[in-house]
């Protein structure tokens, strides 16, 4: 028998407030149950639920995890701008000339995650 991801879980200060930000990432829905204030915050996917619950810990040094998206209606580019828009912020750009590579974002939080080319842009070289 085998396991299946049911949640991936974020620690974070805020679960409301960053669970509201990457439902606008991700196009997911926050659980109805959730209120700011709520110690945690569970966004529905199409994959496992992202779960954030409130820690007192700050995050002090790089994830040891990290969530890569592919954008589905848009560029790379397009992507990481709309991201910038929310209140994402820049941590690395490994774009390279030939158009290949990634951007590392962090979310409100400081957590970091990565932005790949869209499905239709590795398809094209």
């Amino acid at each position: 028998m085998t396991s299946l991801v049911r949640h991936i879980t974020v620690d974070c200060a805020n679960p409301h407030a960053l669970a509201t930000f990457w439902a606008q990432i991700l196009g997911a829905v926050l659980s109805e149950e959730d209120k700011p204030g709520d110690p945690e915050a569970l966004l529905f996917t199409d994959g496992a639920g992202l779960l954030f619950v409130q820690v007192p810990d700050t995050k002090t040094t790089k994830n040891r995890v990290h969530l890569d998206i592919e954008p589905q209606d848009r560029t790379r580019d397009e992507e990481v701008d709309r991201l910038l828009a929310l209140g994402a912020t820049l941590s690395a750009d490994h774009r390279r000339p030939d158009g290949t590579g990634w951007v590392t974002l962090a979310d409100i939080e400081g957590n970091e995650f990565c932005v790949e080319r869209s499905a239709t842009e590795r398809a094209q070289g």
